[in-house]
């Protein structure tokens, strides 16, 4: 697990003015990483570092020779706007490069005047991709949303058997994985008519999911399973990560074999990589009821017992084309929390790995729906209009029970504890539009 050092400390600040906002997502104790560009230009694609209202360009910093040798080697290969092979480098890349930005973007740092040229405002980018993403896993630790699909179908069994067991999982689509901005045509494909005979046509029933990402660093030989006591050291970060879902095509496809159309048209992550390192002050025990099954040895290890869960809190935002054109701003519709994921980033890494299966450097791993214990916690809307029963009310006077064309998602999060600099993660955005006319 991750310990504290220098840069977690509360009363660090910034010559970064906007980094030392108490509402600001990027403080000086974040520093995540991502992908971008100047908007609308031609420049390649380049790493950079969130602070307050800007990003430090890595490359220009480095061209500049700002960067101790040894954090500038480690970025070699990252020239095709990639940060796989900075990835796989793992733990001690990542915290090289934090200290460094970390001293070099204080308040006082000597480094102020050489460094400010290689800011860019976050105002003025574009991003891709933070990494090319081989492969994407979506697990189902969300016991809560597991629950309350269950009871939509199954009222007196909402859990399958094996769910407390194993973490359940199923390999998602890798090309259609999009960044922050993502827009998306709605889904088209079968679903159950009233006859014999399915209907085809547009989703009437499309669905976000709210879920965090976790992205490989370093990778693992095949046949060789990664063990839970090092598992986390084979994670870089997080996202917020949307598995959008066409629920009527869901229910009449994924028996016997899964999900297919239903999600494999969008998924939408958000740029910034928050590290490992920045999510230590927010680590929480991870507990299992006691009269649940414990997990099987592999899945289970003091480590993770005292710190697996993330104290992380999620919120899922909506702006309908109404609500933009009248320039009325996003409403939050429910908050949750990862701390309440039934299986922890460690379980899913050993479970995924213990029969040999070979992580890749920018794999992602979803969390699965995060979904709260509460009423109005759920992280879909599924679960918040009862299967379409009981329509989500809007202040504008609008109401969905599934999205429409034209409505932009929002997924936003921020760990929050005393004694420490709140950090967040920014916007995952994604727009519905209308389907393809065929």
């Amino acid at each position: 697990m991750y310990t504290l050092d220098e840069t977690h400390d509360p009363d660090r600040t910034s010559w970064v003015g906007s980094a030392n906002a108490p509402d600001t997502d990027f403080p000086i104790q974040n520093l995540p990483i991502g992908v971008f560009r100047r908007r609308g230009s031609a420049e390649r694609w380049r790493p950079g570092v969130a602070i307050g209202d800007q990003v430090v360009d890595l490359f220009a910093a480095r061209d500049a020779q700002l960067l101790p040798a040894d954090v500038a080697a480690s970025l070699a290969g990252c020239e095709h706007g990639e940060l796989n092979t900075f990835m796989a480098r793992g733990a001690p890349a990542r915290a090289f490069l934090r200290r460094a930005l970390s001293e070099a973007l204080r308040s006082g740092s000597p480094e102020q005047a050489a460094l400010s040229p290689c800011l860019v405002p976050q105002a003025e980018i574009e991003h891709a991709l933070p990494c090319r993403i081989g492969d994407y896993t979506d697990f189902y630790t969300g016991i809560h949303h597991a629950t309350a699909v269950g009871k939509l179908f199954r009222p007196d069994n909402p859990l399958l058997p094996n769910y407390k067991w194993v973490p359940i999982g199923y390999h998602g689509r890798s090309s259609s994985i999009g960044v922050s901005g993502q827009q998306f045509r709605r889904p088209v494909g079968q679903t159950k008519g009233a006859g014999e005979v399915p209907e085809f046509g547009p989703s009437r029933r499309l669905d976000y999911e709210l879920e965090v990402g976790a992205l490989v660093g370093c990778g693992n030989e095949p046949g060789e399973a990664i063990e839970i006591e090092r598992a986390e050291s084979h994670l870089f970060g997080l996202v917020l990560l949307n598995d959008w879902s066409a629920r009527d095509l869901q229910a009449w496809e994924y028996q016997p074999l899964g999900p297919f159309l239903a999600k494999n048209f969008a998924t939408t992550i958000s740029p910034w990589i928050v590290t490992m390192e920045a999510l230590a002050p927010f680590r929480s025990a991870w507990t299992r009821d006691v009269a649940d099954p414990q997990p099987l040895p592999y899945l289970d290890s003091a480590d993770n017992r005292r710190q697996g869960a993330v104290d992380l809190r999620l919120e899922v935002w909506l702006q309908t084309a109404a609500m933009r054109e009248a320039g009325l701003p996003p409403e939050r519709l429910m908050a949750s929390n990862f701390r309440d994921a039934y299986w922890t980033l460690a379980q899913m890494v050993a479970h995924h790995s213990v029969n040999g299966c070979n992580l890749m450097p920018g794999d992602l791993l979803g969390s699965g729906t995060q979904s709260g214990p509460g009423e109005g916690e759920g992280g879909s809307l599924l679960e918040l209009s009862r299967g379409g029963q009981t329509p989500v009310r809007l202040s504008n006077g609008e109401t969905r029970t599934f999205l429409a064309d034209g409505d932009t998602v929002l997924l936003r999060a921020r760990c929050e504890r005393d004694g420490f600099r709140r950090i967040g993660f920014g916007d995952c955005a994604g727009t519905v539009l209308p389907a393809r006319v065929r």
